[in-house]
């Protein structure tokens, strides 16, 4: 379809950004746990990639931090002071950064009705992600708000849980052209929760209107939930005709290659065998939670966290990838260490749209002007620094809620006050 282009939506640090350890399954939000954030330099690290691909595309969208704290949520757990520290934490959590999480995304060419489908994910495997998707949908319909060109769906059932994009791989010739959509899910009875029920996946295809011919839902890796990769964008990652993935990334790794490839024959698989990197360590470095883009003159980079660069396996393997010419020709580090460590990478934070940028509501595209003005709100309203004893302090509420204020202000979008 003429005018269609990939758009990355990256979440904006929320200036509540903490450590509080609040996802099991997540080994580096665990880690970090009682560390104390920095929710300015995180902002600031997240608005610095965005500027990068905003160079690289010409075209990058955002979504805002989400309202904090969460009186209404505060309410229902009933806090009085004598409740577990997780549960005073829960209603302070800026999680909605990481928008791979925010809804699935299924593109006008795949759809019945010529529609770009979206629908929130409802994130009920945890307490601190389950009450996002409320705001997150009044945030998308105003995002997306143009019903000629966008159809937005309530949330899967709670019965099912849904993770949204992390989960949900695309295959296409380009972006404009229809493709075929991978949903990757998680069987329970492990030691970490599998947060993608497979019904989940199938809904929300069903609702989007796709070819069952045209999609393929795939078991992610036992062994992989297990070490950590509690979202399929830790293990792979799709973009076009590509598919990078660690050999531990399924648990039926011939199984599911030969279902994609029987949907999308045009497949390219670039895979990372076990004994160059360890599962273990692609984890670790968030190798594969990477931005796999197509550049303006067709070939792909790959935007990774500087732990890669760090890791001597990683980056050899980088190296090796890149020398061998194969369809991804770069490896970009970026700093964004400060959301590494409470679990989410450069994938984390985005959420991926194909859409024509004319049709979105201008106030979520960003431009130079626009991230300089995002650049001053951070600096002058974020804390700097945020200590786990410091969540339910009324000082930091109200620290929290005037930065907030600020950033609705200077994007004139105050509607989502």
């Amino acid at each position: 379809m003429s005018g269609l282009v990939e758009i990355n939506f990256d979440g904006i640090v929320g200036p509540s950004h903490n450590y509080a350890g609040l996802s099991l399954g997540n080994i580096a939000s665990a880690s970090h746990k009682g560390d104390p954030s920095y929710p300015r330099a995180a902002a600031l690290q997240g608005l610095a990639k965005m500027r990068g691909n905003l160079a690289r595309l010409g075209v990058q969208g955002f979504l805002l931090p989400l309202p904090r704290p969460n009186g209404v949520l505060a309410g229902q757990l009933a806090l009085d002071g004598s409740e577990d520290p997780a549960l005073r934490a829960a209603p302070w959590s800026a999680s909605s950064m990481w928008t791979a999480n925010a809804a699935t995304v299924s593109p006008a060419p795949d759809t019945a009705d010529g529609r770009c489908h979206i629908t929130p994910a409802n994130l009920v495997t945890m307490l601190h992600r389950a009450q996002e998707w409320p705001d997150t949908q009044r945030q998308l319909a105003i995002a997306f708000g143009n019903a000629d060109h966008f159809a937005l769906h309530p949330p899967v059932p709670p019965s099912f849980g849904d993770e949204g994009a992390a989960n949900h791989m695309r295959l296409c010739d380009s972006h404009g052209e229809a493709g075929v959509e991978v949903f990757v899910y998680g069987r329970p009875g492990g030691r970490f929760p599998a947060r993608q029920h497979e019904q989940a996946s199938r809904l929300v295809a069903r609702a989007h209107g796709l070819d069952p011919g045209k999609c393929v839902f795939i078991e992610q890796n036992p062994a992989a939930i297990e070490a950590g990769a509690f979202h399929n964008d830790v293990v792979a990652v799709a973009n076009e005709r590509v598919l990078f993935t660690h050999a531990e990334a399924f648990a039926d790794r011939q199984g599911a290659h030969d279902a994609i490839g029987a949907a999308f024959p045009a497949l390219e698989v670039v895979e990372v065998p076990s004994d160059k990197v360890s599962l273990a360590e692609a984890i670790r470095t968030y190798l594969f939670n990477a931005q796999l883009l197509t550049l303006p003159d067709g070939a792909m980079a790959l935007i990774v966290p500087e732990e890669c660069r760090e890791s001597a396996s990683v980056w050899a393997w980088c190296e090796e990838m890149v020398a061998a010419n194969g369809p991804i020709r770069d490896v970009v580090p970026v700093d964004v260490r400060q959301s590494m460590a409470n679990g989410g990478g450069p994938a984390c934070l985005r959420l991926r749209v194909v859409c024509d940028p004319a049709t979105v509501d201008p106030r979520f595209l960003l431009d130079e002007r626009k991230a300089d003005r995002i650049d001053r709100v951070i600096r002058e309203k974020w804390p700097e620094q945020i200590d786990p004893a410091d969540l339910g302090s009324d000082a930091l509420a109200r620290d929290v809620v005037t930065a907030r204020t600020a950033l609705l202000a200077a994007l004139d979008l105050s509607v989502l006050a």
